[in-house]
């Protein structure tokens, strides 16, 4: 029987599902897989090719693919239609490159909506709403890096003018991204300063346990609206418009997938698990029991899937559905801590002109090395 070693990132969310099927795919005669954990910072910027050669299966996001093509450092996975025909939003076509796909995804997530239901009547359905809220005290947004850079991302596609994602050029409309500046500046002149340390796990904790009743722009995460996960549960909704009466489209996606390493002694066994894990049967029973937030569209849409979470699927799968793909060029991976430390900067200091200056030579510099 042959042994894997997997390497996913140390939330529930994340590290709990895997267990569980790898379990199920042992007890069938699969491989044995054993996996361990890295944080959610670390998820979003340690390199993959290290982690390649040290592990036959690993758990990314798409912004890594260029650079992981770039470094010939996964397997191209072969055609899987029973996964890549029923893509929750762009989930499966983030992960392919260059004509190949380099993961499955095993989690579908975009930025959403929370709320404490005990707390508020209901979500907020435009920034007018959110800046009420906040007046009250009411708010958080997690802003440590990247997601600073994530919600100005959402609010720039929400307004009708997503950052470029297909190459080199102009990274936003300028008078877009000053709308989408002010809009985060006005907001965090209202919360308390530290959500500039926190990421969207620290934000959700404050709001299980206290008296923050919404987060405007976050990611969605299921383990929050299980029942019985903390003292409050919290509710997922699509995000609010940036406009009054506008649409839900171009949240910035996040979300998994699985990618087979390049060095793997066994890369027909790690593909058949990573086949197993993304596969709709799988996704919509073990995966999700497990406390998994799922990547395939027959869970996001079974009733009982969404009645067990809380509500969580149907309530944010709009977004999801709409949602925008970030930049996955070879180079980018290093724009987005600089460039989500420059926007926090800004809304401390209020140059926002000065602000898009910099982006821009940011993301101009990732594509030249």
């Amino acid at each position: 029987m042959s042994r894997l070693k997997g390497m996913t990132w140390s939330h529930p969310r994340g590290y709990d599902p895997l267990i569980a099927v790898s379990a199920d795919w042992a007890a069938q005669g699969g491989a044995v897989v054993e996996w361990n954990k890295r944080s959610l910072q670390d998820f979003e910027s340690f390199p993959v090719e290290q982690l390649a050669r040290e592990y036959d299966l690993i758990v990314i996001d798409h912004p890594h693919v260029g650079q992981i093509t770039a470094e010939s450092c996964l397997v191209p996975l072969p055609d899987a239609p029973e996964i890549t025909a029923s893509s929750v939003g762009r989930s499966v076509p983030s992960y392919d490159w260059n004509g190949s796909q380099w993961a499955w995804p095993i989690d579908a997530a975009t930025q959403v909506q929370a709320i404490r239901p005990d707390l508020i009547d209901g979500p907020a359905r435009d920034w007018a709403a959110i800046l009420d809220l906040a007046r009250a005290g009411r708010v958080m947004v997690p802003l440590r890096a990247p997601h600073a850079l994530m919600c100005f991302y959402t609010l720039v596609a929400n307004d009708g003018f997503p950052c470029r994602n297909d190459g080199p050029g102009d990274l936003v409309d300028r008078t877009a991204g000053l709308r989408a500046l002010g809009r985060l500046r006005d907001l965090t002149a209202l919360v308390d300063p530290v959500v500039y340390t926190l990421d969207p796990i620290a934000v959700l904790d404050r709001m299980a346990d206290g008296d923050i009743a919404c987060a405007p722009l976050i990611y969605g995460y299921v383990s929050y609206s299980l029942s019985g996960f903390r003292d409050h549960r919290i509710a997922f909704h699509d995000i609010p418009s940036a406009t009054p009466g506008g649409g839900v489209a171009g949240s910035a996606l996040g979300g998994t997938g699985i990618a087979v390493s390049a060095f793997s002694k066994d890369p027909a066994a790690a593909i058949a698990f990573a086949r197993y894990v993304a596969s709709p049967g799988v996704q919509r029973a073990a995966y999700v029991r497990a406390g998994g937030q799922a990547g395939h569209r027959t869970a996001w849409t079974d009733p009982q899937v969404d009645l067990a979470a809380g509500g969580f699927y149907s309530g944010t799968l709009a977004t999801l559905d709409g949602a925008w793909v970030r930049p996955r060029h070879d180079g980018y991976m290093a724009f987005q801590g600089p460039a989500s430390e420059r926007i926090s900067q800004a809304l401390k200091d209020g140059d926002l002109d000065g602000a898009l200056d910099d982006l821009q030579r940011l993301f101009d510099a990732s594509f030249t090395g």
